[in-house]
């Protein structure tokens, strides 16, 4: 993809993957009569095929169509871990699979293929020092298997449209919970995403004392507004303090027809060149980081 550093191989490190799967959980927790279908016509979204494949296919076309390398695709809901599977295996080479899991469920395993496990703490109420997430972090430490954190402020927008309860539970959402599960697992890599969402200066202290953290920096970013912040400020401290070989871009795309945010990128990459970020380390936050983390 051209950028102010020229042609650079973009990835993108936290896209939102919204199988049929998906939009059934929200028609069950909606008591929806007219299923999935009427959850997409409420909310002005695709309805996607029930096949992931096929949306796995959109996917790449969509990245295509904007010049993006590779993507993490997030099964956005515990229990639909086949989905990113399956989407990874239909496009080989260009996924990498991310899945949530709740470590409370009894069932609770990491499934094959995946490359990441997404766990958040907030929304299923468990600090990440509790004993029911080591066996998750065992498996990812013996598979190599990165371990997504989502940490601060968490709020589920497509939730809200629906008129749908989000009971999470913020005590859960501190980075410094994760300083001493990092330092017990120092072969997993730790992807703590939107900069800490709201606790910026507890996720830089994070990964300025554990070197297996990594920071995304996807989304908005809204939680600036709490403290007075500029996204430049923002990049800034986090790289002086995590580095560049420690950011992870990612733009939070999710549902089509929107599809790959573009305007999140634009609005990084001029703040990276606004920065005077030299030409190795912009290459190394917009893509070269999430190959190396999983090369």
């Amino acid at each position: 993809m051209q950028t102010p550093w020229g042609d650079v191989s973009v990835s993108d490190g936290h896209v939102h993957f919204f199988s049929r799967r998906f939009f059934q959980s929200l028609a069950a927790a909606r008591k929806d009569a007219g299923g999935e279908a009427s959850i997409a016509d409420t909310l002005g979204w695709q309805l996607p095929d029930a096949d992931p494949a096929v949306l796995a296919r959109v996917w790449a076309a969509e990245l295509d169509r904007h010049g993006v390398s590779r993507a993490a695709l997030i099964a956005s809901m515990p229990g639909d871990e086949q989905s990113v599977v399956a989407a990874a295996a239909a496009v080989p080479g260009r996924f990498y699979a991310y899945a949530m899991v709740n470590p409370t469920a009894p069932d609770a395993a990491l499934a094959p293929g995946l490359h990441a496990v997404c766990l958040f703490p907030a929304m299923h109420r468990y600090s990440i020092q509790d004993p029911c997430v080591e066996p998750l972090l065992e498996q990812a430490s013996a598979r190599n298997c990165a371990v997504f954190v989502h940490c601060g402020v968490l709020t589920v927008g497509v939730r809200r449209k629906l008129g749908l309860p989000s009971p999470f539970d913020m005590r859960f959402s501190n980075p410094i919970d994760l300083h001493a599960v990092a330092l017990r697992y120092p072969k997993v890599r730790f992807l703590v995403p939107h900069f800490g969402a709201g606790y910026l200066r507890e996720a830089l202290m994070l990964a300025d004392l554990c070197p297996n953290v990594y920071l995304d920096t996807s989304s908005s970013n809204s939680w600036m507004r709490y403290e007075g912040l500029d996204l430049k400020t923002v990049f800034r401290r986090a790289l002086d303090v995590a580095g560049p070989s420690r950011l992870i871009f990612g733009t939070d795309s999710s549902f089509f027809p929107r599809g790959w945010n573009r305007e999140v990128f634009d609005r990084q990459t001029r703040t990276l060149e606004e920065l005077g970020v030299a030409d190795a380390d912009a290459r190394l936050i917009l893509g070269g980081n999430l190959e190396r983390i999983f090369s």
